[in-house]
C-alpha cells in the first residue's frame, strides 16, 4: 500500500486483468497470480482487478474479496493496485471496498451504480457515502455509461473532487472525448484521469491524463506500457506508431462482448488454463473465432508476445 499516501504517483498503464475461471467456473487463483506476474514482467505500471473486464457482476462478494486478496498478495508493493470494488448495491460496495483497504489496495475503483439510473444528486450522495466511510483510502470514480446506463457529469465530478480529499481521480470509459476535456477543465490538472477506451488512451495524454486502464493490456501489456513511456519521454511519433499497431488487438477485444475474446486468446496461447466466462456471457461463436484469428494475424509481433 505504499502508493496509497501519494496517489499522484499512480500513473501509466494500469492493466485491468481478467478474472480467470477454471473449466468448472470456479475462480482460478493460480492462473490469476500467473497473469499478474506476466503483467509485471511486461512492464505494466499498475494492476487493476474487478472492473468490467474482470466480470465482477457474475461473482459473489466472497469470490471478489478472495480474488482481491490474491492479487494484492501477488502485487505486493511493486506497483500500484487498484481493484474495482463497486456494485449496484451500496452495502456490497462498502463491504468489498473495506476488504480491498484491508488487503492493502492503493486505491479503489468504484463504478457508478448500474441499472437504477440515479440522478446526478444521487450519484453525488453515493460517492459521498463511500468517501466518508473510507477517508484514508484514495477513491477513483469509474464512469462507464455503456454498461451502467448512467453518465456522471463533469460538474458532479468537480463537486466530489472539491468536497472530498480522498476522491482523487476518475476512469473515463466513454467514447465522448469532449467529456474527458470537460472533466479536466472543471477539476483542474490535479484530478487524475485515466482512459478506459482503448483508442482514446494516447489522445488523453495530450490533455494531461494520468494514463489508462485499457483491456488491450491483457493481450499486449508491454506495448501498452511502452506507449505511455514513449509519450512521456517526448517520443510522440513512436507512441503514435504503437497506438496504430494496437488497432487489430483492440478490435479483437470487441468482436463479441469483452472479455470473452481476450480470454479465448489467453487460453489458446497458454496464458490461462481455461477461457471460461460466466453467464450471461458466452464463449466466442464460431463466426467470431474466424474474425478473432484474422485480427491476431494482423496484430503481428504484438500478438506474438501473448
Amino acid at each position: 500500500m505504499k502508493f496509497r499516501t501519494d496517489p499522484s504517483t499512480i500513473r501509466g498503464s494500469i492493466a485491468p486483468v481478467v478474472t480467470p475461471f477454471a473449466a468448472d467456473g470456479a475462480v482460478d487463483h493460480d492462473a490469476l497470480r500467473g497473469l499478474i506476474r506476466w503483467q509485471l514482467e511486461s512492464g505494466s505500471h499498475g494492476i487493476s482487478l474487478g472492473g468490467s473486464t474482470g466480470e465482477p457482476s457474475s461473482q459473489t462478494v466472497a469470490e471478489r474479496v478472495a480474488a482481491i486478496r490474491t492479487a494484492a498478495d501477488e502485487v505486493g508493493d511493486r506497483v500500484p493496485f487498484l481493484p474495482g470494488t463497486g456494485s449496484a448495491k451500496l452495502e456490497e460496495t462498502l463491504e468489498v471496498t473495506a476488504a480491498a483497504r484491508e488487503a492493502g489496495a492503493d486505491a479503489a475503483l468504484v463504478i457508478t451504480p448500474y441499472y437504477a439510473r440515479p440522478t446526478q444528486e444521487a450519484l453525488y450522495q453515493w460517492y459521498a457515502t463511500v468517501a466518508r466511510e473510507f477517508p484514508d483510502l484514495p477513491l477513483v470514480v469509474y464512469n462507464v455509461p455503456s454498461r451502467t446506463s448512467v453518465d456522471i457529469a463533469p460538474e458532479t465530478v468537480r463537486r466530489l473532487f472539491t468536497d472530498f480529499d480522498n476522491i482523487v481521480g476518475i476512469k473515463e470509459t466513454t467514447k465522448d472525448f469532449e467529456h474527458f476535456s470537460r472533466v479536466l477543465h472543471a477539476c483542474g490538472p490535479e484530478l487524475l484521469v485515466w482512459s478506459g477506451i482503448e483508442l482514446l488512451c494516447l489522445p488523453l495524454l495530450a490533455l494531461g491524463g494520468a494514463g489508462f486502464v485499457s483491456a488491450v493490456a491483457n493481450l499486449a501489456p508491454a506495448a501498452v506500457a511502452r506507449m505511455y513511456e514513449l509519450w512521456t519521454a517526448g517520443d510522440h511519433a513512436a507512441a503514435r506508431d504503437l497506438h496504430y499497431r494496437l488497432h487489430p488487438l483492440v478490435d479483437l477485444l470487441f468482436v463479441e462482448t469483452n472479455p470473452a475474446p481476450a480470454k479465448w486468446v489467453l487460453e489458446s496461447r497458454g496464458r490461462i488454463p481455461s477461457g471460461h466466462v460466466r453467464p450471461p456471457l458466452a464463449a466466442p461463436s464460431d463466426e467470431a473465432l474466424v474474425r478473432i484469428r484474422a485480427l491476431l494475424d494482423q496484430g503481428g509481433d504484438l500478438a506474438a508476445d501473448i
